[in-house]
């Protein structure tokens, strides 16, 4: 293990750098420095600047032997779910968290990872990464387990902005377009608009106006628009990426995990209620498992942060060993593809805004990469 110099590249040249935020998940750094190891362990390749208190991480990083894997960058002070975002922003040069994204920002790794305060994280990763040329708001996209060709539909945005108007919904679209191709391997993903229906005319303005937008930069942005679709559908086999603001993807995320605790409860309850059903759900041990590996929403941790120089993954606050795993390999993958580049041709090839072609009239050369994906 050494400690990591500022300015400095990782010794392992070539290899893909992860910047980790240790602190401020529920669990504390043992479940994140477990998630690290765990990683490690699937994909040797990593390599990993650590950002927290030496005096907590260093018995943590030698427990699990990740030994020369690992740079260890000393942050006194750790943002706590409490903490005002504003706050952070003014005084908390000296945390993990914002350690973590100045490794990001330094271009020493290439993807961050934390599991703390999602607001003070967002905030942070705007003002020091900055947004992307053509993004007026950020997103948050998630996972969303589905009857879909993946498995997995791609939702945003989650939170990080409660408002979105029409020219919003687009760059989001574009966005999931991009991560849809390069996190699932969907060449020609299809986009859903989320509405209180499905009929063109039903909606705020912003919606109409949006799926003319959307409608209309399908061939550009290389995807297929699947027009309106309702809450009922976020799981469906339908779209693949499914755009909305923030305010409505929060509520619809929050509503979807607590209704799966809820079902999971009532499913335990009634399987262990009786004799005969305790012997009924023996039996049907096999297909309770591969449900529980199905919905399992530790497989699906990490929300990414889309339109920023720079690729931020969001691990749940209550992540374990486990989930951050899942949040690091994911990084690991968007890392691998050069997805930030991909993005940022993405959004900037096919926006109406004059930037939408190189100046040949040709797709630029990224552009072109994460079409052969």
């Amino acid at each position: 293990m050494r400690a990591a110099q500022k300015g400095k590249a990782p010794a392992n040249a070539g290899a893909v750098v992860l910047s980790v935020d240790a602190m401020g998940g529920d669990l504390g750094p043992e479940a994140t420095i477990a998630g690290v190891a765990k990683a490690h362990r699937a994909h040797p390749d990593l390599h990993f600047i650590i950002h927290g208190p030496r005096a907590q991480l260093e018995p943590l990083i030698a427990k699990h032997d990740l030994g020369d894997c690992v740079d260890l960058r000393h942050a006194e002070r750790t943002v706590t779910m409490e903490d005002k975002p504003a706050q952070v922003l003014r005084n908390g040069q000296d945390t993990s968290m914002w350690s973590a994204i100045e490794s990001v920002r330094d271009k020493e790794a290439d993807v961050a990872v934390s599991c703390g305060n999602t607001g003070a994280l967002m905030l942070i990763s705007m003002m020091r990464l900055r947004k992307m040329p053509g993004v007026n708001r950020p997103a948050i996209a998630s996972f969303w387990p589905s009857r879909g060709p993946a498995g997995w539909n791609v939702m945003l945005d989650m939170g990080a902005d409660v408002k979105a108007d029409a020219e919003d919904l687009l760059t989001y679209a574009l966005m999931g377009t991009s991560y849809a191709r390069n996190a699932l391997g969907l060449e020609r993903p299809r986009i859903g608009l989320l509405n209180i229906g499905t009929e063109e005319h039903k909606g705020r303005p912003e919606l109409k106006e949006a799926y003319e937008l959307i409608s209309n930069a399908q061939e550009a942005g290389q995807f297929d628009f699947a027009g309106f679709v309702e809450g009922n559908e976020l799981a469906g086999a339908r779209a693949d990426v499914i755009v909305t603001d923030g305010f409505t993807g929060n509520v619809a995320l929050k509503t979807g995990e607590g209704t799966a605790k809820f079902v999971a409860e009532l499913l335990r309850e009634a399987l262990t209620s009786s004799v005969m059903s305790k012997l009924g759900a023996l039996f049907a041990m096999g297909a309770l498992k591969r449900l529980r590996h199905k919905t399992d929403p530790r497989r699906a941790n990490g929300g990414v942060f889309l339109g920023l120089n720079g690729t931020v993954v969001k691990s749940h606050g209550s992540a374990d060993a486990t989930s951050f795993a899942a949040a690091i390999e994911l990084a690991a993958r968007l890392a691998r593809s050069g997805f930030g580049a991909k993005l940022a041709a993405r959004v900037a090839t096919t926006l109406p805004s004059g930037q939408d072609e190189t100046k040949s009239g040709a797709p630029s050369a990224a552009e072109k990469s994460e079409s052969s994906q």
